[in-house]
């Protein structure tokens, strides 16, 4: 009974990764109560880990979640009092319906629909990000407030806003039409690029890569480039996550450990993800708007179209860091540049700006500053300099793979197996 239970919950955890946004999406659609939304496919969630184990995982598990969600939420309605008449008669009358066959595309429309409501211009970009974070993918609020460097109650208490901000300024559940789509771009994108990182390079537990976030960001974003095929920064950044994704299998050994990009076996990278990276990514630049995203697919693809480690042209990637820095001033963007600056000129030339940027305060709690200063340090033999920047990041890293990674440079730098 051990292993069929386990199967069930494995099953109940893959539902859960990959059905969320589906039946949350469209319970909002249908009931425009995001709360009631998320609390009925809550309870969906907790139903199947009573009743699969009994009656079988279904066929369709999405089907029968959305099913189960939809049943919940009537039952809340006929039951509530504050609700006026008109509005659960409509409501009741809606989730009475037959519900639909899962048709894929449909439920992208609804996926969508649901990231343009959260990134209505009423709402802050880090709200709008967020919300759709939560509400589409599942992510817990510790998991947001992790990708935006804040608090766990800050987080909350700005999720709680953002919905608020929904419900009274009745900000309309559409894709907006062709006109207003522009203003909506830059938080869009940024979305489905959390969403993205957020499965390249979980920021907690034990798993780097959560695969579920990685296909969901870029399956939205083909979606979006395709609802958008004017837009080359749409192209760009899924170009840049291909590029990114093609290298998935190169980042973890057969131990689970995480492997450095200089250090990775490039004949596991999958060159047809590279190649369609790099053929959407002339797509965009040939539109001649580059944008943020398209210069960091530029960086990725100098790395994905290396034959080998030794032949990345680091220069140009130090060249395209300053311009993507020139188009968004942000503090990691210069860690990055550190880090490009240090293989094409030397890490003592890299260590200066890594220096002037910790001592902006910038970056208090990223695990990667004081890795990156660790990883400098050790190159110019700096060994208890470097032992220390080790140790320091090793206490804010956020999975176990990268902290399994820091033990081990800290052990071969100190000479020890402290830490």
């Amino acid at each position: 009974m051990g292993h069929v239970e386990a199967d069930v919950g494995a099953a109940a955890a893959r539902a859960f990764q990959q059905e969320w946004g589906r039946v949350v999406a469209t319970l909002i659609r249908i009931t425009g109560d995001w709360d009631l939304a998320e609390e009925c496919a809550q309870d969906a969630f907790a139903r199947a880990l009573e009743r699969w184990p009994r009656d079988g995982v279904p066929t369709n598990p999405g089907a029968w979640l959305t099913v189960t969600a939809r049943n919940r939420a009537l039952d809340r309605l006929r039951r509530a009092r504050t609700q006026t008449a008109k509005y659960e008669e409509l409501a009741v009358a809606s989730l009475a319906e037959e519900p639909q066959e899962y048709d894929e595309s449909g439920i992208a429309d609804d996926r969508l629909r649901l990231i343009f409501t959260c990134c209505h211009p009423a709402l802050s970009l880090d709200a709008q990000v967020a919300l759709t974070l939560r509400t589409l993918a599942g992510l817990t609020t510790i998991e947001i407030a992790r990708a935006f460097l804040v608090s766990d109650e800050t987080m909350a208490k700005r999720l709680v806003r953002a919905k608020n901000k929904i419900r009274n300024a009745r900000i309309p559940y559409r894709v907006p039409p062709g006109h207003l789509l522009p203003e909506r771009t830059v938080a869009v994108l940024g979305v489905l690029y959390l969403l993205f990182n957020e499965g390249y390079s979980a920021t907690g537990g034990s798993e780097l890569v959560r695969r579920d976030l990685c296909t969901e960001a870029v399956r939205l974003a083909r979606v979006l480039a395709e609802l958008m095929p004017d837009e080359p920064e749409a192209l760009g950044l899924l170009a840049l996550m291909l590029l990114h994704d093609a290298r998935r299998s190169g980042r973890m050994d057969g131990a689970g450990n995480f492997v450095p990009l200089e250090e990775q076996d490039r004949s596991l990278w999958d060159g047809a993800g590279i190649a369609e990276g790099c053929a959407l990514l002339d797509d965009a630049l040939r539109q001649g708007r580059p944008g943020p995203y398209q210069v960091q697919a530029a960086i990725a693809a100098c790395h994905a179209t290396a034959a080998r480690a030794a032949d990345t042209d680091w220069a140009e990637i130090a060249l395209l860091y300053g311009r993507l820095a020139e188009m968004l001033p942000f503090p990691v963007i210069e860690l990055n540049r550190a880090v490009a600056v240090a293989m094409a000129e030397g890490p003592a030339a890299g260590l200066r700006l890594v220096d002037r940027l910790e001592a902006t305060g910038a970056l208090p709690d990223y695990h990667l500053l004081p890795a990156t200063r660790a990883d400098l340090l050790r190159r110019l033999d700096r060994r208890v300099e470097a032992a220390a920047a080790y140790r320091q990041a090793l206490q804010l890293a956020g999975t176990e793979a990268e902290r399994d990674y820091l033990r081990l440079r800290l052990a071969e730098t100190a000479g020890t197996a402290d830490g």
